[in-house]
């Protein structure tokens, strides 16, 4: 045990900054979604990114309810999750600001029609298995129609923080 004091909450409004502080105690890997639109290509970079069976290969993200780029993402029958390497800072912070500029980017359309970007440490181009809603946010599960990946270091964000995770 740590001589560190702890202070015990409980989940209100009140305690809301202290939950996400506590939250921000694990580290996740950043990922950008994308998915074409009808006016194009839109993304948006979310940190909720599980692996959730191998039989049949499903992965799962959550993005923000309150978000205006949530319908297009949550209700897209296709779409691709890009695991960021940590080189791609800049990249991830674009998409978490703006998802339909895609202007200066490197991307090219990928096998299922969706905008794909170069150089991630792994892709997964998802079809849409099944979307529950989970207080402010949707789950959207998605099974693995293809996927790529590369050698290289990942980019995590913790504590509201981008930073880097080597390879062992």
């Amino acid at each position: 045990m740590t001589d560190t004091p702890y202070t015990s909450h409980v989940p209100s409004h009140e305690s809301r900054s202290s939950y996400r502080e506590a939250l921000g105690c694990y580290g996740t890997g950043v990922t950008v979604v994308s998915t074409t639109t009808p006016d194009g290509p839109l993304a948006m970079t979310a940190n909720s990114f599980a692996s959730v069976s191998l039989e049949p290969p499903l992965v799962l993200w959550c993005p923000a309810r309150a978000s205006a780029r949530h319908d297009p993402l949550a209700q897209a029958r296709d779409y691709v999750i890009h695991v960021m390497g940590a080189e791609q800072r800049d990249l991830a912070s674009h998409f978490a600001r703006s998802g339909d500029d895609f202007d200066g980017i490197d991307w090219q359309t990928g096998a299922t029609g969706q905008p794909v970007l170069a150089d991630c440490l792994a892709r997964f181009e998802c079809r849409r298995y099944s979307t529950q809603q989970a207080g402010d946010h949707s789950i959207v599960l998605g099974k693995v129609l293809r996927f790529w990946h590369r050698p290289g270091m990942g980019l995590m964000f913790k504590r509201g923080q981008f930073g880097g995770f080597s390879e062992l």
